[in-house]
């Protein structure tokens, strides 16, 4: 019988594949699991069209990261960290503060986790930070870090 794999089964193959076993098999172990589905052709059909699918929606968000980034990296946000005499910082400034000033300033919601810092940043000046938009596209935003009020 053959049989459409609809998650990785270890002896069988990866997920999607068409893969031939024997009836008892896929009666018993692989449809009752979830694991596959009987390759009718109705089912054949329906698979081709949903992966079409996810094809387009992988190519939609990758084109919105693409442009997203060239929209970053044009931009730069203005973040304010406390300091004290002699023009010595307070602390750092983190990823989530950053994450809010991109909020505010330029109205995109990028979650903190997708900001790349390789060291704290701990002084004034300009900096430029690294942040994953998508598996395929990293932007660089700069960030002025200025003395807060």
């Amino acid at each position: 019988m053959k049989v459409i794999l609809l998650e990785d089964v270890k002896s069988l193959g990866k997920k999607g594949e068409l893969v031939n076993v024997s009836d008892g098999h896929a009666r018993n172990y692989i449809i009752p699991r979830k694991l596959g589905l009987e390759a009718t052709p109705k089912n054949l059909n329906d698979y081709k069209l949903k992966k079409a699918h996810e094809e387009k929606v992988a190519a939609e968000n990758l084109a919105a990261a693409k442009a997203l980034a060239a929209e970053l990296e044009k931009a730069s946000v203005a973040v304010g960290i406390k300091v004290g005499e002699g023009g010595r910082a307070f602390g750092s400034v983190s990823s989530k503060e950053i994450s809010d000033a991109i909020k505010s300033q330029l109205h995109y919601d990028i979650d903190k986790k997708k900001i790349v810092l390789k060291d704290a940043i701990k002084a004034m000046g300009t900096f430029t930070v690294k942040i994953k938009l998508h598996p395929q596209v990293q932007a660089e935003l700069t960030v002025k870090v200025e003395e807060a009020d």
